[in-house]
């Protein structure tokens, strides 16, 4: 029964003369599968005597390699890149593939664009500088005295300064950007100040180790503290909208004499008081100040002639408060699901 089989099988395999690939498909699944038929002889043959067995082991091995090696034979014609490939390929070649899907910018991207574009308006230049700075542009410069905490390791990122004996720090805020300016410019000048800065934090929902801020700087003759209040308000109005309530607070910076902060209606509860605001309806989003004197001078400005005013935000604080994002984390931690509620937010 089984040589008969193996016969039967045998002729129909030598007569295979397949006319396209389907034909070289449905002959592997009739016979090289494993229900096919080769496998089903196989385990025929487990079941005959052993007279059988030594009569049609080779017999059957025989038969195995031939229906193999017409398979391969055939698959390399109609299949190898030949006769039938073009006839099955399905649609147009020469038309374009599928496109990718499209990204989106960063929410932080999306703020400092939007900041820039409002400060553009009112005559601010965009200026930026290097992230690694020396003492001078990074603090002395700016009224920070020898003994100043800003300068402990508790706060600053050192690094030393290569072939020189000076150490060097990563900056800790874009105020440098303002020094360099000074010192290679004469007012009047306007200028924005975008950049990354390092303090050397903990990392939590509310701070960071790296952060965002913009920083702007406004230097002529008579410039007083009330055009930096209009220059804020408006900036409040036009990020926020026009019910934004805005105050200012007097505060105290090395670099700004006199000195505020500037703190706005939360924009989370409305001002009714929630965890963001810690329940008092106010968020701070900014410092603010007249340029101290000396800071001119220090920079090569006549500070009886001229005078300026001087502001800084951080980018993350104005995310959270337009995207009602409350960890900080997520900012860097590059999580697409994060990041893809923003596919909308294209500039």
């Amino acid at each position: 029964m089984l040589q008969e089989k193996i016969t039967q099988y045998t002729q129909e395999i030598e007569a295979f003369k397949p006319s396209s690939a389907e034909d070289v498909e449905a002959f592997r699944l009739k016979f090289l599968v494993s229900k096919g038929i080769v496998k089903a002889l196989f385990d025929e043959f487990k079941t005959v005597s052993s007279e059988e067995k030594r009569a049609l082991g080779k017999v059957l091995n025989a038969f195995k390699q031939l229906a193999e090696q017409s398979y391969k034979d055939a698959a390399a014609e109609y299949t190898g890149g030949h006769t039938d490939r073009n006839k099955r390929t399905e649609g147009d070649l020469t038309l374009p593939g599928p496109g990718f899907a499209l990204g989106s910018r960063h929410p932080l991207s999306l703020v400092r664009k939007e900041i820039v574009e409002i400060f553009k308006k009112l005559g601010f230049v965009v200026s930026e500088g290097k992230e690694i700075e020396d003492d001078w542009h990074n603090f002395t410069a700016l009224n920070f005295a020898p003994e100043h905490p800003a300068r402990d390791m508790q706060d600053t990122f050192f690094v030393k300064g290569g072939d020189t004996s000076e150490d060097l720090v990563l900056r800790t805020h874009t105020s440098s950007v303002q020094v360099r300016l000074m010192e290679m410019n004469q007012p009047p000048f306007r200028a924005i100040m975008p950049g990354r800065v390092y303090r050397n934090e903990a990392i939590s929902a509310r701070a960071h180790c790296f952060f965002h801020q913009i920083e702007g700087l406004y230097v002529d003759e008579n410039v007083s503290f009330a055009d930096l209040k209009q220059t804020l308000y408006h900036f409040v109005k036009e990020l926020y909208g026009e019910d934004t309530k805005v105050r200012f607070r007097p505060s105290y910076f090395p670099f700004t004499e006199p000195s505020a902060e500037m703190d706005i209606s939360c924009t989370i509860c409305k001002g009714k008081g929630c965890q963001l605001c810690k329940h008092s309806g106010w968020v701070e989003i900014l410092g603010c100040g007249m340029v101290d004197p000396q800071v001119l001078e220090n920079c090569g400005i006549d500070s009886q002639k001229y005078s300026g005013f001087a502001f800084g935000m951080g980018i993350e604080r104005i995310t959270n408060l337009k995207y009602e994002i409350r960890d900080l984390r997520l900012f860097s931690e590059n999580d697409v699901r994060f990041l893809s509620q923003f596919e909308t937010e294209l500039i």
